[in-house]
């Protein structure tokens, strides 16, 4: 139920879980509501918020590829040419190249020429404090026993 002005209304999304009757299997009576009633003014307001997201899960999937993780947490390290990139990752140049063109693409890669050299590094140190802030939350839930 949505609540507005002491009102409550019943939504789309409730009528539909009326009709299931059931929990899905991944959920439990102990991590989802008894009674479905949010707050309609605090809704609205965040989402209108959160559209500035719109778009930002580009980076995300970029950066959900393993190897494209490494090579950024590479480069947040030092510069480093397509054949240093390659050696990490235990690929040929064109495969480092290809993933090193999808950051650059996204704007979180830059390159240079160094005469028939290709070095790159990051476009900025906000993908570098990302990673570092990743890196932070893993090691704390590990140190909780939660990964």
């Amino acid at each position: 139920m949505a609540r507005r002005g002491g009102a409550l209304r019943e939504t789309r999304d409730e009528a539909r879980a009326k009709k299931l009757g059931e929990l899905a299997p991944e959920e439990t009576a102990d991590d989802i509501c008894e009674l479905f009633c949010f707050d309609v003014d605090k809704v609205d307001r965040l989402r209108r918020d959160v559209a500035i997201i719109t778009g930002l899960a580009g980076l995300f999937k970029a950066l959900a590829d393993d190897t494209r993780l490494k090579i950024v947490y590479a480069l947040s390290r030092e510069e480093l040419c397509v054949c240093d990139v390659a050696g990490l990752i235990g690929a040929s140049p064109q495969a480092a190249s290809h993933h090193l063109r999808i950051l650059r693409n996204l704007g979180l890669a830059q390159h240079r020429k160094e005469g028939k050299f290709v070095y790159y590094s990051l476009a900025g140190a906000h993908l570098a404090r990302l990673i570092e802030e990743a890196l932070t939350h893993k090691r704390e839930a590990m140190a909780a026993g939660r990964a």
